[in-house]
């Protein structure tokens, strides 16, 4: 089986490096909830979500690795079909500041079997939080982070650092680029609304979310932003930060000003719509951008 899929695999993971650097696609994060009478897996989901007109899912390894010897081929064989992107998320269950050095251990080990996961199904880009600074400064956070992030092996998969939507979150935009500088195997997953919660709101103007792109390429280049991953969605927030997702109609997030930087700064790469509403979100961020 294994020599099946080998040639066809490196094939599609070149297709697609091409693609994401010439196209920005858009996606959600999960299974689609369709009219809600509906379920579906990995497979079946790819098929649908391409017949509405999007391009991307990322996968869900939050609470644990769902993809497995059983459900691969099926996967890969929608995914192929459907020139589909798939990306995963991490689990939840992360710290690599814990002050317990066994809890670091085994999110570092979380973090290999989801990209293991991952690279089943030819995927390449692994989004996780990294995690909290606990009684630590900065400084100590960032360097413990650090050396952790630094024994992940290089698999073919780019460690996604996500920007945190609390404060007491180890994530902030300067520090996960400044990570990305230091490690080659990390890139940056910028999630817009988490930023926007943990600035109580501080994302406004189209201004704001130019000077967040502008960062990124002056300290990252180019590159980063042609093959750049992205979340976005309504999100619920106190001055402490993040509460929950929401929609984006019922939201203070002002995704069209966001979609706009991100055409003028011809951002390429991917687009993931969190939130409840997911496949509905995902398509109104794509028909506005296309709109602009």
């Amino acid at each position: 089986m294994k020599g099946e899929f080998r040639v066809p695999l490196i094939l599609q993971e070149f297709r697609w490096l091409v693609k994401s650097m010439k196209k920005l696609l858009f996606g959600i994060s999960g299974l689609p909830i369709h009219n809600g009478t509906k379920k579906y897996n990995y497979a079946s989901a790819i098929h649908y979500l391409k017949s509405v007109g999007l391009d991307a899912m990322e996968l869900l390894f939050v609470r644990n690795v769902n993809v497995t010897d059983r459900n691969k081929v099926a996967i890969l064989e929608a995914k192929n079909k459907e020139d589909f992107y798939l990306s995963a998320h991490a689990s939840h269950y992360l710290n690599l500041n814990a002050d317990d050095v066994e809890i670091q251990n085994q999110s570092v080990k979380r973090i290999i079997d989801a990209a293991g996961g991952l690279r089943k199904v030819n995927g390449r880009s692994l989004v996780l939080h990294p995690g909290y600074y606990m009684k630590d400064s900065k400084k100590e956070t960032y360097n413990t982070i650090k050396d952790n992030l630094r024994k992940l092996p290089d698999c073919g998969v780019n460690y996604r650092l996500e920007t945190t939507g609390k404060g007491t979150q180890f994530g902030t935009l300067e520090e996960l680029v400044a990570l990305c500088k230091e490690i080659p195997t990390c890139k940056l997953c910028i999630d817009f609304s988490h930023i926007h919660a943990r600035t109580n709101g501080g994302l406004r103007s189209y201004d704001d979310f130019a000077d967040i792109l502008g960062y990124v390429c002056k300290n990252l280049g180019m590159s980063a932003i042609e093959d750049l991953h992205i979340h976005m969605g309504g999100i619920r927030y106190t001055s402490k930060g993040e509460i929950s997702h929401a929609p984006l109609m019922e939201s203070d997030f002002n995704y069209r000003e966001c979609l706009r930087a991100i055409r003028d700064f011809n951002v390429k790469g991917c687009i993931i719509a969190e939130g409840p509403l997911l496949e509905k979100d995902a398509l109104l961020l794509k028909q506005t951008y296309e709109r602009l």
